[in-house]
């Protein structure tokens, strides 16, 4: 039986072929991440800039303070004044959504019961955005991102 050699060519398989698995990998992930998240927060960064500091301005000087929970299959939204008394927005749109991709993005139905705003919600466990923009009596314009972790239990 005649024993096989290891010779350049079969050095040069290998070596070709391991980085071809690492440009496929890094090719799958790549379009992968692309997919799954636009990564788009605004549709002109130039045109927002411009109002940056106007907007931020107005929105301090209402000093409201936002946060959420999840709990028994309710997200509740808590908007309270600088006083800690709890604030009702005129107008409230909010998207909940992961915090990496989109396709698990939602709408939820927030109801003003008063203390918060609550909607019935089931969440997985995990890092949940709400993503929420209000419109205080006033008029003035309110957004913010707010992070909601949600525990396995």
């Amino acid at each position: 039986m005649a024993e096989k050699k290891f010779t350049g060519w079969h050095a040069a398989m290998i070596f070709v072929g391991a980085f071809g698995v690492i440009i496929a990998v890094n090719l799958v992930l790549a379009f992968s991440a692309v997919k799954t998240f636009p990564g788009l927060e605004v549709k002109n960064s130039y045109v927002a800039s411009q109002e940056f500091d106007v907007r931020r301005t107005a929105q301090e000087a209402l000093g409201w303070s936002v946060s959420a929970r999840a709990t028994g299959g309710l997200l509740i939204l808590t908007v309270n004044d600088e006083t800690g008394r709890p604030v009702q927005v005129s107008n409230l749109h909010a998207v909940l959504g992961r915090a990496t991709h989109v396709k698990d993005d939602r709408e939820p139905n927030f109801q003003f019961d008063g203390q918060a705003y609550v909607a019935r919600e089931e969440l997985a466990p995990g890092n949940w955005n709400i993503r929420m923009k209000a419109t205080a009596l006033d008029g003035t314009a309110f957004e913010q991102r707010v992070v909601l972790i949600v525990d396995k239990s």
